[in-house]
C-alpha cells in the first residue's frame, strides 16, 4: 500500500511541477469530492463539492456544490436522478474579478457496462441554468472508462486508469458550449472509497484550458438494505 501511495504522490507532484511551469499557459486546478450514498434499496443521495482554481493552489475560479436524489431502475444500475446545483463563479473581466451566482436544476440518467476489464459509464444530463440575468438549457453527454491495472477487477488496494470525454451542447445558439477530455491514475482504497489524480483539457469556442484534477469518491451506504 505504501508503494501505491508513493506512486500517487509522485503523480500529484509531477502534476504540480507541470502547473508551476505552465501557469502562464492557462493551467488551473480542480479539487473535488463526490459522494454517492445509498439511502434505500434503490435510492441514493448524490452530493459533491468542487473547488476550482485559476492556478494550482489559489485564486478561486468557481465553487460548485451539487446534490440530488437518484433511483436505480435495475439493481445497482440504470440510475435516474433529480438534482440541484449552486455555482459561485469569479471570472476576470477586463482584468477585474467579478462574482456571478448560478442556480441549476438538472436531471440525469447513468448506465454502466462491463466488457472484461473495461468498465464503461454513460451519463446523460439535462440542465436548467438560472443565471443572474439569463436562463439557459444545456445537454451533456459523458462517456467514461475505468480500467484496472494491478488486478483484473477494481478491487481494494488496486490501481486503475480512468479516462472520459464529455460534450456540452446548448439548446440555443451557439449550440456547442465545450468539450472535456480527461485522463487519470486512480487507487481503490476499499469497496466504498477511491481517489484519482489526473489532467483534464477543456475546449471552448475561443478558449483551450487545462486543469489538474484531484478527486475523492465516497460511496459509503447510509443504509444496510
Amino acid at each position: 500500500m505504501r508503494k501505491v501511495f508513493t506512486k500517487l504522490a509522485l503523480t500529484v507532484l509531477s502534476l504540480g511541477s507541470v502547473s508551476a511551469w505552465a501557469q502562464k499557459n492557462d493551467l488551473g486546478a480542480w479539487y473535488m469530492y463526490f459522494g454517492n450514498n445509498k439511502i434505500g434499496k434503490k435510492l441514493n443521495w448524490h452530493n459533491e463539492i468542487q473547488y476550482r482554481n485559476f492556478d494550482a493552489v489559489g485564486d478561486l475560479e468557481q465553487l460548485l456544490i451539487r446534490t440530488g436524489v437518484g433511483y436505480d431502475l435495475t439493481e445497482n444500475n440504470n440510475n435516474v436522478l433529480l438534482g440541484y446545483g449552486f455555482i459561485l463563479s469569479q471570472p476576470y473581466v477586463n482584468g477585474e474579478k467579478k462574482e456571478n451566482i448560478e442556480h441549476r436544476i438538472f436531471q440525469q440518467y447513468i448506465t454502466k457496462q462491463k466488457f472484461g476489464r473495461f468498465n464503461l459509464q454513460h451519463r446523460y444530463r439535462l440542465e436548467e441554468r438560472f443565471l443572474e440575468s439569463d436562463f439557459r438549457m444545456r445537454f451533456r453527454y459523458l462517456l467514461g472508462l475505468n480500467i484496472p491495472i494491478t488486478q483484473k477487477e477494481m478491487l481494494p488496494k488496486s490501481l486503475y486508469a480512468s479516462v472520459y470525454n464529455e460534450i456540452f451542447l446548448h439548446f440555443d445558439s451557439p449550440v456547442f458550449d465545450r468539450n472535456r477530455v480527461y485522463g487519470a491514475l486512480g487507487y481503490v482504497i476499499n469497496k466504498n472509497m477511491r481517489i484519482e489524480a489526473g489532467y483534464m483539457n477543456q475546449i471552448q469556442e475561443n478558449r483551450n484550458r487545462g486543469q489538474i484534477q484531484i478527486g475523492f469518491y465516497n460511496n459509503i451506504p447510509f443504509t444496510k438494505n
